[in-house]
């Protein structure tokens, strides 16, 4: 069955450029009505203006679709609870948010100023949390919500000067799994997209044939998934060049070492067992870690 999405309602912020632009486009193409959320600022944060979101409105409206545009800063939590408040009064309802909206301040660390970091970690988590919760209370009353947030491989796995981009992109991460567990039974699914596209945040990084391989449609195929009422839950899908992957955080079974043995000179000596991956899990919540850690430990006293 195709996926649609007739009769709801989408939000996606950063919509007035390439990834959000091809998500908006996408969305109202298989039937949603779209809000265009767009501040309109460079790369780097700088300037702004509502020129990008109402191009992607039109080309929306050009197609047969139903669209609006909206400027709100996404760091701003009374700006997107204005954005909300504004999709309500026109459609009645949000069904799904794609937190799409960013912007780069890269540098090494050590030349990186706490301004460009703070900022960086403002528009990407707190951007991505205001937005959350902005429409959070309103998919609870419905019983009904789909929840993007765009992660990155350089906050699973690093990137040289991106350590303000690849710590909020982590933490997004984090957002996701603790919100998955809080909107669970009111059918709210969140999941993060993990994109690799040839978008004007990597101009003069890739080679002109990479970029050409890199479409942001191939990443749009992968973020209509997040968006379906069959979504996934808690899933960090990568896509990119028309691949598509899974990314898992997993934990060792790991070991346990008696009172008198829990010195510093045990652990680096067990590194070999710590690390091995034999009997790994995906852990689904917080206090999965700590049973794990007491049932071993009340295992070892209740035997001694």
């Amino acid at each position: 069955m195709k996926i649609r999405y007739d009769g709801q309602v989408a939000i996606v912020t950063g919509a007035g450029n390439g990834l959000g632009r091809s998500h908006a486009l996408a969305l109202a193409e298989r039937g949603a009505k779209v809000v265009v959320n767009d501040l309109g600022g460079a790369v780097d944060g700088s300037g702004s203006s509502s020129d990008a979101a109402l191009q992607t409105v039109r080309l929306i409206e050009q197609a047969g679709g139903e669209a609006i545009s909206n400027d709100a800063n996404v760091a701003d939590f009374a700006q997107v609870e204005a954005m909300v408040a504004q999709a309500v009064e026109k459609w009645g309802r949000v069904d799904i948010l794609v937190n799409n909206a960013g912007i780069l301040r890269d540098k090494s660390f050590v030349k990186m100023t706490m301004a460009d970091f703070q900022l960086v970690v403002d528009v990407h988590l707190m951007g991505s949390a205001n937005c959350t919760k902005a429409v959070w209370e309103l998919m609870r009353g419905q019983g009904y919500g789909r929840v993007v947030m765009t992660t990155s491989s350089s906050g699973m796995y690093g990137n040289f000067g991106q350590a303000n981009y690849g710590a909020a992109k982590m933490a997004v991460v984090g957002l996701m799994n603790t919100l998955v567990l809080e909107g669970d039974k009111y059918d709210i699914k969140v999941n993060c997209l993990s994109p690799t596209a040839g978008t004007r945040m990597l101009d003069g990084l890739l080679t002109d044939e990479a970029s050409a391989i890199l479409t942001v449609e191939s990443v749009t195929t992968g973020l209509l998934t997040l968006c379906d009422n069959d979504a996934p839950n808690r899933t960090i899908l990568c896509a990119g060049a028309g691949g598509y992957a899974r990314t898992h955080i997993y934990e060792t079974n790991g070991i346990f070492l008696a009172p008198e043995d829990q010195t510093p000179e045990n652990v680096r000596a067990n590194m070999d067992s710590i690390e091995n991956t034999d009997d790994q899990k995906i852990l689904v919540g917080g206090f999965q870690q700590t049973d794990k850690f007491v049932a071993k430990a009340s295992a070892y006293f209740k035997n001694k």
